[in-house]
């Protein structure tokens, strides 16, 4: 039986360690990190790319059980383990690590991308496809007074993604990094592109007959 309510607090104190401002060195590797799913399996991939040129550097993935089924805002304990795995694998460390899912925008300010961020002491941006919260007010999520995330039309006569800011990295630099990780005519970021597109190979591989 899982204890959500101890999971709430766990993120709550996470959330207080969550530093939304840009406290990185450098920016040479950006990595994308991602999930697939059958049955009860999941493949987390990780693609670390030069953050210029947007060739791939390293990549990894790692191959586990779910351990917990999909609850909006519970999500890092769905994925954690696996993409952690994946991350001890990789040769190359990278900079700042982009996630399929949210940062800051997150009922305890603490979604995927800031519960991991936190997690690796690296940083890291949140990016969603839909709306799990908020007000949008010319182009940003508010939730109260505050600026979680922008919304950012990535593709003609496509819905928008949502950026979040997930740890030691200001809102505004998180939207300038993915608009400059975009590649004609991905919805997503090229490094998050990339590790969507390995965990599905991987996954094929398992399933094939």
């Amino acid at each position: 039986m899982i204890d959500f309510n101890k999971l709430k607090e766990e993120q709550n104190k996470l959330a207080k360690k969550v530093i939304i401002k840009d406290s990185f060195d450098k920016l040479e590797l950006v990595a994308g990190a991602d999930c697939s799913y059958q049955n009860e399996r999941i493949v987390a991939a990780i693609v670390a790319c030069d953050y210029k040129t947007k060739e791939i550097k390293d990549r990894e993935f790692s191959v586990g059980n779910i351990k917990i089924p999909y609850v909006t805002g519970f999500l890092a304990y769905r994925e954690c383990p696996a993409i952690s795995e994946a991350y001890a694998k990789l040769k190359l460390k990278p900079d700042l690590i982009i996630f399929d899912g949210n940062g800051i925008l997150h009922p305890r300010r603490c979604g995927l991308a800031s519960h991991i961020g936190v997690l690796l002491d690296t940083a890291s941006i949140g990016i969603a496809k839909s709306l799990i919260m908020g007000q949008i007010k010319e182009g940003i999520v508010y939730v109260g007074k505050e600026p979680r995330a922008e919304v950012v039309f990535t593709r003609e006569h496509s819905k928008p993604i949502y950026i979040s800011p997930g740890h030691k990295i200001s809102l505004k630099t998180s939207v300038e990094i993915v608009k400059n990780c975009l590649r004609i005519p991905h919805k997503l970021p090229e490094p998050l592109h990339l590790a969507h597109k390995l965990s599905n190979e991987i996954l094929k591989k398992m399933i094939k007959p």
